[in-house]
């Protein structure tokens, strides 16, 4: 009996020795990140978090690709300067830019299996569709500049059809049918419910470009959320008003590259009556990527109807620097 109490000691022991060893070497490697995806609290920076499913993926996605993403931090500089102007120029989120990244490491020669083709991979068909002129002799798919702009035409189409951006991400790989399919299966629209719906490669894809998002920029952002998240998140953030000084008013959710001068000027809003439904907003669209917008229902009516030329001298706004 004593050798069976001293050997269930010794493996007690022995036990506790690989726990504590396992335990010292999850907290040097990318375990470690578990605590920047804390799926209970919001940032504090910016009221964005990362979806709680992301997170093994995440964490091996930055262990193996990381420090390459790094460095394209540097040299991807210029590329990513021109992708953002010309991201802007249509009302998309900048962060889309990262959608190259996955693609095609921002290599402009790079050719898939299937035939994609450049920096934004496009399919013959789709890079046609979108004006990108491909011929034994020219392939613009191939150009920075002119490829970009496509993508970011097709970029929009895709949002106009499933209005969440991890469905737009989902699309842009697999196309818009498997994406549809998925919903009808699943019998939703949150890609974390119909996730598994989607062909194995388009799922990943999603996962990707939210795993690139956060080596670029450390956090979530607007197009790393579903569409109920970012809703959720922006009602969370907004300035709680009694009900009496709500009272006449309504909301809309604003995703894209607004300014406050440019909804001023159509809307007719009083500028102060402005800043006391939506302080530092300026700001906070820029930071975030959307904004909970809060106007009287006859102005809201007018930016409705205004909506692309405010978008329109919105981007002119930026573009100067204003």
């Amino acid at each position: 009996m004593p050798l069976l109490v001293n050997q269930g000691r010794v493996f007690a022991l022995v036990f506790l020795l690989l726990l504590s060893a396992k335990t010292s070497l999850a907290q040097k490697g990318p375990r470690g990140f578990n605590q920047l995806f804390d799926s209970t609290s919001w940032s504090s920076k910016t009221g964005v978090r990362l979806n709680p499913q992301a997170i093994s993926f995440v964490e091996g996605y930055m262990q193996r690709y990381g420090p390459g993403l790094r460095k394209m931090k540097g040299w991807g500089l210029p590329y990513f300067n021109m992708m953002d102007q010309v991201l802007a120029e249509n009302g998309l989120p900048g962060q889309l830019k990262y959608l190259a990244v996955i693609e095609s490491g921002l290599r402009s020669t790079a050719i898939s299996w299937a035939g994609a083709v450049g920096p934004w991979q496009f399919m013959p068909a789709t890079g046609k569709r979108y004006g990108l002129k491909i011929t034994a002799q020219l392939d613009e798919r191939m150009d920075y500049v002119k490829s970009t702009k496509a993508a970011a035409r097709y970029l929009n189409d895709l949002y106009k059809q499933f209005q969440d951006w991890l469905l737009v991400i989902a699309a842009y790989n697999g196309g818009e049918g498997a994406v549809n399919r998925a919903i009808r299966l699943s019998g939703s629209r949150d890609f974390w419910r119909l996730q598994q719906y989607l062909p194995a490669e388009s799922m990943n894809h999603v996962k990707k470009f939210i795993a690139s998002h956060y080596v670029f920029e450390g956090e979530g952002g607007a197009t790393t959320l579903t569409r109920q998240e970012t809703l959720a998140q922006a009602e969370r953030l907004a300035i709680p008003l009694s009900a009496a000084a709500q009272e006449g008013t309504t909301t809309l959710l604003l995703e894209g590259r607004y300014k406050k001068e440019a909804i001023l000027k159509y809307t007719g809003v009083d500028p102060m009556e402005f800043k006391r439904y939506n302080p530092s907003f300026d700001e906070t669209i820029s930071m975030r990527g959307n904004y909970l917008l809060r106007l009287s229902i006859a102005c809201m009516q007018a930016f409705e109807e205004n909506k692309k030329n405010i978008l329109e001298e919105s981007l002119q706004l930026l573009l100067r620097g204003n």
